[in-house]
């Protein structure tokens, strides 16, 4: 499995001020969270796909959708733009 930190490896480095970080606990943790985005994202866009359907109010077509990934001790903001096709091809 590749990592997508330069230079990684399975042991802990020395980085910038002397703090050593574990770059297997880093991509676990990281894996896990990205699942759990996918997962809780995935139902909560079932959940409303079938609700405005329920009331009449899904259009045909695509949904336009947008994520915004956000980690605020690092001073990233990083967004994700895309469609949700509810009919034809995906």
């Amino acid at each position: 499995m590749s990592s997508i930190l330069p230079h990684a490896t399975t042991e802990k480095q020395d980085h910038h001020g002397g703090e050593e970080m574990d770059d297997e606990t880093f991509n676990l943790s990281m894996r896990k969270f990205l699942k759990k985005v996918g997962v809780t994202s995935q139902q909560k866009i079932e959940e409303a796909v079938r609700a405005a359907h329920a009331e009449g109010r899904l259009a045909k077509g695509a949904l336009p959708v947008k994520v915004t990934l956000e980690i605020a001790p690092l001073g990233l903001s990083h967004e994700v733009e895309g469609e949700i096709r509810t009919e034809g091809e995906a």
